[in-house]
């Protein structure tokens, strides 16, 4: 199985570019922010207590986004890999998905990091905004993201090279040419 993690900080395309990476490798998707948007939209308690930390720029629970993404991924059938998109946020959810990968005799390929300043990405986060009406896309809200990710997320790029599975792409471009970058890391591998 192709199972890619594409890494990088808020704003830096990672959902844009999944959109052709599962459409070019035939890739089942998962997004945690995805499945807690679904949440959110969902209304439930869940999805309320969601909102709350999501509002504030924080990173909801290891224990909540691990359920949430086991239960994804064994309702996959008949699928040739999984690209993550924003998983794993910390180590600990890098350890769970090893452990998770093992248990279904499998592992992770790659770990695809983009790499963006975050002058660009305020920038890109706030046009965002502008254009979805997303919440969490508020100035405040996209510093505290940036320090969430700098503290509890990068973190994750480190152990991903201690394993030779993280591959660091230039995040700056047009959509075509990050794509290039992109595929031609995974068709090397």
């Amino acid at each position: 199985m192709l199972n890619i993690a594409l890494f990088g900080p808020p704003g830096s395309g990672k959902g844009t570019q999944s959109k052709y990476l599962i459409e070019k490798y035939n890739l089942a998707y998962i997004s945690t922010g995805d499945l807690l948007r679904a949440e959110l939209a969902a209304g439930s308690d869940l999805g309320k207590q969601v909102k709350a930390v999501m509002d504030a720029g924080n990173l909801v629970s290891d224990e909540l986004i691990v359920q949430i993404l086991e239960k994804k991924i064994k309702s996959l059938e008949n699928v040739k890999g999984i690209l993550f998109d924003g998983f794993p946020r910390n180590l600990v959810q890098a350890y769970i998905l090893t452990g998770l990968f093992s248990k279904l005799n499998t592992e992770l390929t790659c770990m695809i990091s983009l790499e963006v300043s975050e002058d660009e990405l305020m920038g890109r986060m706030l046009k965002r905004a502008e254009i979805e009406g997303r919440s969490d896309d508020k100035p405040e809200t996209i510093r505290n993201r940036f320090k969430q990710y700098r503290e509890k997320t990068q973190p994750v790029e480190g152990f991903y090279e201690e394993i030779g599975k993280c591959y660091k792409v230039d995040g700056l471009g047009t959509i075509d040419e990050i794509f290039d970058r992109i595929c031609e890391v995974i068709d090397r591998l």
